[in-house]
């Protein structure tokens, strides 16, 4: 033997490769040539199989119907698998749901099925990107047979504005006033969230910045001010945030702590300049105070989205964290993987 590698994909060993000098029987194995190298590869991790461009949702208006789409990454096995939907963060302007591939990749490695989906923005309002969030909930649970997903363990993921998005479908849980459009035949709750320098309080996003900062948040032309007010137009000239107080708790995930809640895992960067690290403490706080299961990780000198968000142990943090609450696959009694298994 002269080569044992070992690749590793989070904390799952993907497979290890032996590569050894040409033995005389291995001149019997067809293909053979003087000087091949005779590789033997061990493991079992399974496919993982990308579905882009799924319809989860269509927004019907009077002239048009908006397509709303997610991206599935789906372990190829017959297990009854968990599943996380991812929600992007974007300022409320934007939902690149094809982003942070990293931490996708690694959910999917450790057996779960996560879809990726984009939702409305700016200049829709609230609560349009709740109604979303909790739409691609519904699609899954009425595709769970096909993707392999156990319907009864589906997690939410999201990070900044889509963070907030994450925190709103698991703060509302029970609430139906959120569920619009198709599959309404399915529930939108969810049994896990997770938030990364998430949003909690549209009132509040800037607390303890500097007064310049403060200012901004004041302005009827900052993005949680379009989101809840609008944009002006006509005779409507735009209000500030802190116009309607109890408009804009309405719309945030501290205003809906009447319930009950699934377990958070709330993370945070020290060194966030854009959405103040109050946000994920008053959040954490307030499930603390009512009972409800809850983490917080506050990553020091970490910023807002920086590159610290990517490194292995946040990921690894996350995935950890699920598996917790979530549990892994479950395999079915006497069932095989084949290679079409669920798609």
């Amino acid at each position: 033997m002269n080569l044992i590698k070992m690749i590793r994909m989070g904390s799952v060993v993907a497979m290890g490769v032996v590569a050894a000098e040409a033995s005389a029987g291995d001149a019997q194995l067809p293909g053979y040539s003087a000087g091949a190298q005779v590789v033997s590869v061990d493991g079992k991790r399974s496919q993982v199989d990308q579905i882009s461009g799924v319809i989860y949702s269509q927004i019907r208006s009077t002239r048009a119907v908006r397509q709303l789409r997610m991206s599935l990454i789906v372990p190829r096995t017959s297990d009854l698998k968990p599943a996380i939907v991812y929600f992007p963060g974007g300022g409320f302007t934007s939902a690149d749901h094809e982003k942070y591939f990293e931490m996708r990749s690694a959910l999917a490695q450790a057996g779960f099925v996560v879809a990726a989906a984009e939702y409305r923005v700016v200049p829709d309002r609230f609560p349009a990107l709740v109604q979303d969030g909790k739409a691609a909930v519904r699609y899954l649970r009425a595709h769970a047979a096909e993707y392999g997903i156990d319907p009864a363990r589906i997690g939410v993921l999201g990070d900044s504005a889509g963070g907030y998005v994450s925190q709103m479908v698991a703060v509302t849980n029970g609430e139906k006033s959120f569920d619009k459009g198709d599959y309404l035949d399915q529930s939108s709750d969810v049994q896990a969230a997770v938030t990364l320098y998430g949003i909690s309080n549209l009132l509040n996003i800037g607390e303890g910045f500097p007064p310049k900062i403060q200012q901004t948040h004041q302005s009827p032309a900052v993005t949680e001010a379009l989101l809840v007010n609008g944009p002006a137009f006509g005779g409507f000239a735009g209000a500030a945030i802190s116009t309607d107080p109890a408009k804009a708790l309405a719309a945030s995930s501290m205003g809906h702590l009447n319930g009950v809640e699934p377990p958070f895992l709330i993370m945070h960067g020290t060194a966030d300049v854009l959405v103040s690290p109050v946000q994920s403490k008053q959040l954490f706080e307030a499930l603390r105070a009512k009972g409800s299961k809850a983490d917080y990780v506050l990553v020091k000198g970490a910023g807002h989205g920086d590159l610290t968000w990517f490194q292995q142990p946040v990921i690894d943090r996350v995935v950890t964290w699920f598996k917790a609450v979530l549990g892994g696959p479950i395999a079915k009694a006497g069932g095989e993987d084949e290679p079409r298994a669920n798609l």
